[in-house]
C-alpha cells in the first residue's frame, strides 16, 4: 500500500517539475461530483505524462465571511487525504483562506496561480465554481484568462444521484438525519470516522460488550445513535455508538465506541479507522443497565443476521 498523501503547501509541493493538472476546489466530503472533476485532471495528467494535484483551502471561506454560522467539514485533514489518494493524485495542495488571499481579483487568480506553480498546464473545476474578490470570477473569466497564458480550463457538470444534483450540503444534510447508506451513495465509499484507541471507563467489559473508545470529534456531528460499521483495513465487522451515552454518563462531549464482533486486535494507542454502513437506531436512556445490555444484544443479533453491509 503507498503511502497517504499529505498536504503541501503552493510553492513546496514536489511535483518534478512535470507538467501540472491542478483540480481545484474545497472537495469536503470527495463526492461523486468531486470525483468527476479530479478524475478528469488524473486522466489528462497521464495522457501527458504530467502530475495530478488538487488545490484545496483551510480555513473553509465561510470561517471568514461568516464566522457565526460556518460551514461544517466533513472530514478532517488525513481522511479527505486519504480519500484523494485513492483518486490517484500525486499531491494535496493547501492554501490558507485569509482575507488577503480573498482579495486578490478574480482576473488576477489564473497569474497569481502560475507565479507558484510555473508548470501549470491545466486547472480542473466544477462548472459552477467562483473565486476571486467579492466571488466575481466564474468559469467563463477563468477560460479567458486561461487562454492568454497557456493553461487549459475544463470544467465538469454536477453529478446528479436520484435525479438531484450531488453536492456537500445535501450529504451533511443526510448525516446529520443518520441517513448514512444514502450518504454513502453520494460519496461513492463509506462514510468513515478515525482517531487513536484510548483508554475508557472499561463499562462495556462489564456487561459483556467490550468497546473500544476512539478519539475523533468531527466538525460536523452525524446523528446521535448506534451504527453499523467495518473497523480497519481487514474491515472487521462491528456496532459503534457516536453520541453523549444518557444511560451511564450525564454531560461531556459525544464519544465514539466500536464494539467488534470478532476478536479484537486493537488496543489504546493503535489508529482505528470505522467505516459507517447503516444506521440501527438513535440513541437514548435506558432505564437500566440491563436494558442497556438486552438493547445491544438485539443490536447484535441484528448486524449479524444482515450479512456483509
Amino acid at each position: 500500500m503507498s503511502p497517504p498523501l499529505t498536504f503541501a503547501s503552493v510553492e513546496s509541493a514536489d511535483l518534478d517539475g512535470r507538467p501540472l493538472h491542478l483540480a481545484i476546489g474545497m472537495f469536503d466530503g470527495v463526492h461523486l461530483g468531486h470525483q468527476s472533476v479530479i478524475e478528469a485532471a488524473v486522466h489528462a495528467a497521464a495522457a501527458d505524462e504530467g502530475r495530478a494535484a488538487v488545490l484545496t483551502f483551510r480555513p473553509h471561506p465561510s470561517r471568514l465571511f461568516r464566522p457565526d454560522q460556518p460551514t461544517r467539514l466533513m472530514f478532517d485533514d488525513r481522511e479527505q487525504a486519504a480519500r484523494l489518494g485513492r483518486l490517484g493524485i500525486d499531491a494535496v495542495i493547501t492554501h490558507p483562506f485569509t482575507r488577503e488571499f480573498a482579495s486578490i481579483p478574480a482576473d488576477g487568480f489564473l497569474p497569481w496561480l502560475r507565479s507558484r506553480r510555473p508548470t501549470l498546464a491545466a486547472v480542473y473545476v466544477g462548472e459552477n465554481w467562483r473565486f476571486g474578490a467579492g466571488r466575481k470570477g466564474d468559469v467563463a473569466l477563468l477560460v479567458a484568462a486561461g487562454r492568454g497564458a497557456g493553461i487549459s480550463v475544463v470544467s465538469a457538470p454536477p453529478v446528479n444521484f436520484d435525479g438531484e444534483p450531488v453536492t456537500s450540503t445535501r450529504i451533511r444534510a443526510l448525516l446529520e438525519r443518520g441517513e448514512v447508506a444514502a450518504a454513502n451513495a453520494l460519496l461513492g465509499s463509506p462514510y468513515a470516522s478515525a482517531g487513536a484507541v484510548q483508554d475508557g471507563r472499561r463499562l462495556g467489559r462489564t456487561i459483556g460488550f467490550p468497546t473500544l473508545n476512539v478519539a475523533w470529534d468531527p466538525e460536523l456531528r452525524p446523528r446521535f445513535g448506534v451504527y453499523q460499521v467495518r473497523v480497519g483495513e481487514k474491515r472487521l465487522p462491528g456496532i459503534a455508538n457516536y453520541g453523549t451515552r444518557p444511560t451511564v454518563a450525564n454531560d461531556g462531549p459525544p464519544v465514539f465506541e466500536v464494539h467488534l464482533l470478532t476478536e479484537c486486535p486493537f488496543g489504546p494507542g493503535d489508529f482505528l479507522r470505522a467505516e459507517w454502513t447503516r444506521f440501527l437506531r438513535a440513541e437514548r436512556k435506558f432505564e437500566s443497565l440491563d436494558e442497556l445490555k438486552a438493547q445491544i444484544a438485539k443490536d447484535i443479533v441484528l448486524v449479524s443476521g444482515s450479512g456483509p453491509a
